[in-house]
């Protein structure tokens, strides 16, 4: 897993090199499915749905985004969430974006790694794992208050999280199908 400091000058291309580092350990064949987890309600947790909003405006052939603004995938939906997808898509190769609360020196980091992540950790809610592939946003300092923490989180660390995040998604999606030209197939529904 790396870890990029969202006011690092070359913050977007670090980010865009570990994603498709990332993207390249997957079988080409594989749908990708970008799920970006978290409420418009709550500051701190709309990372994950800015980023699917900014995802949706600029989409990519392909590449499939669930979670916005507008329709969230949070902890009431997601196990639902997770069922769609399995019933509409073989093996699927799922890419979670969330944020989440860290230590005070990482917080603005935003990591990218191999494997799921655990949405609600962070306070305490017990949710599936999701992702062979995740984006996580460090919001703010974890260790009290979770849910306080969470609603008073600064808007414009999300906001610069989220441009990077997806900018670097972006960026990384069209490098890798310039690359690889897609071969996906859609499950028959």
């Amino acid at each position: 897993m790396s870890r990029i400091a969202y006011h690092h000058p070359a913050a977007i291309e670090l980010c865009t090199k570990q994603i498709l580092l990332a993207l390249n350990t997957i079988p080409k064949q594989e749908k990708i499915i970008c799920v970006c987890i978290g409420t418009d309600r709550s500051t701190g947790d709309s990372l994950g749905p800015i980023v699917g909003t900014f995802l949706k405006k600029q989409p990519l052939p392909d590449i499939e985004v669930w979670g916005t603004l507008d329709e969230p995938v949070h902890a009431i939906n997601l196990k639902s969430t997770l069922e769609q997808i399995s019933q509409r898509y073989h093996h699927p190769t799922i890419l979670a974006v969330d944020a989440c609360l860290g230590q005070s020196k990482n917080v603005g980091s935003i990591q990218v790694g191999l494997g799921p992540i655990k949405p609600g950790a962070g306070v305490n809610k017990d949710l599936p794992e999701i992702g062979q592939i995740h984006i996580t946003g460090i919001v703010n300092v974890a260790g009290f208050m979770e849910y306080v923490v969470l609603q008073n989180t600064r808007l414009s660390l999300v906001m610069k999280m989220a441009e990077i995040i997806s900018t670097s998604l972006h960026t990384a999606f069209q490098i890798s199908a310039a690359h690889h030209p897609p071969s996906r197939i859609k499950k028959d529904l």
